[in-house]
């Protein structure tokens, strides 16, 4: 072969080499899926059912016509059972007019149970007058637990001249005057309603979702954390 033709076939064969690299199909490229991303609401806070909630020992305003006062929650406390003594109650005369006899009683006291699944909380509670004339104090009844939704009345003990171990004050029912019917507040500190409240509530029940209400006159309502 004529190195003329060779040097042509070779030229040749460069160019269709060339040409057909150009026109080749391109190589298939793959597009990644776009990434989402998902997130997830943090979950709504429970509703509380007083938002402006008194902290413990904060006063709360109250009264009408002139007549001023202040309300305070200072103490709660959960017990299992109680241990009370009274000395009218605990006489034999008066247990058998009653028609009962007490076979707990140890040294004049007398043990107290919950209802089943229920336990007791004790609420402490100081109603002071800072008028000065006395005014009306608000009924035991008119002091509710609430929690869960649910609202607990107070359960009186026996008497007034009932005392419960291991605790300073007398109910409050019996600091107003007559038995938690009404009752009334003399101005000044040293006069202040200062007692406890009894509660039967759930054995479960957590504090810190527990609130005191109370009514304390046709204008006034506030409510304590517990906890």
């Amino acid at each position: 072969m004529k190195p003329v033709h060779t040097l042509g076939l070779l030229c040749f064969i460069v160019v269709l080499i060339a040409y057909t690299g150009c026109t080749g199909a391109a190589p298939q490229t793959t597009t990644p899926p776009p990434i989402v991303v998902t997130t997830t609401a943090a979950p709504a806070p429970e509703p509380t059912p007083y938002p402006g909630a008194l902290a413990m020992n904060q006063e709360a305003p109250f009264g009408i016509a002139g007549m001023n006062g202040t309300a305070t929650v200072y103490k709660a406390e959960i017990r299992l059972t109680y241990s009370w003594a009274s000395p009218s109650y605990n006489s034999p005369h008066e247990q058998q007019e009653a028609g009962e006899s007490l076979f707990s009683t140890q040294r004049g006291y007398n043990t107290e149970k919950p209802a089943t699944g229920n336990t007791f909380l004790f609420v402490y509670v100081r109603l002071a007058n800072t008028g000065s004339e006395r005014m009306v104090a608000p009924s035991p009844n008119q002091f509710v637990v609430n929690y869960n939704g649910k609202t607990y009345p107070y359960s009186s003990v026996r008497g007034s001249d009932v005392t419960v171990s291991s605790v300073r004050v007398t109910q409050y029912d019996y600091q107003i005057g007559t038995g938690g019917v009404a009752g009334f507040i003399q101005p000044g500190p040293s006069n202040a309603a200062d007692g406890f409240l009894i509660y039967d509530v759930p054995a479960s029940i957590d504090l810190s979702k527990a609130y005191l209400v109370i009514t304390l006159d046709p204008e006034h309502q506030s409510a304590w954390k517990l906890a």
